[in-house]
């Protein structure tokens, strides 16, 4: 299986849901991804805090690219099930970290769980998602 670069898959995300909200791969491996996304006002509640389906989308576009490195060429993947739990809030004009460890990469599922912490390192949420692999 060949890994492909963070730079690669930076340019699959950059023009489409991904890219829009600013996400930028850090790390990529088979059984990890990390990337960080800055908190704009756009992406936030009117109290100046990360919105909850930014955390959730965030966190799906980690658990996607790492099966995505895992999968073999020619399939697709889809989200079939994601559970959010809110632990803390992170503010506008910072910066969080999203790291997803993968829990299970079968060949026709897998599962992948993403915390995602502030820029103190508070951790704001833990979201685990199942990924289909589709023909």
């Amino acid at each position: 299986m060949t890994i492909p670069s963070v730079e690669a898959v930076q340019q699959i995300l950059d023009p489409i849901f991904p890219g829009l909200m600013g996400v930028r791969l850090l790390t990529l491996d088979p059984e990890r991804v990390i990337a960080e996304l800055v908190v704009r006002p756009d992406l936030c509640t009117a109290g100046g805090i990360l919105h909850g389906g930014a955390y959730m989308a965030f966190a799906d576009t980690l658990g996607a690219v790492g099966t995505i490195v895992n999968m073999p060429q020619g399939k697709r993947t889809t989200t079939t099930d994601s559970s959010t739990k809110f632990i803390g809030s992170a503010r506008v004009d910072t910066t969080v970290t999203g790291e997803s460890i993968a829990l299970h990469r079968g060949r026709t599922t897998m599962v992948w769980q993403t915390t995602v912490r502030s820029a103190e390192g508070k951790l704001c949420a833990v979201v685990t998602q199942t990924q289909l692999i589709l023909d």
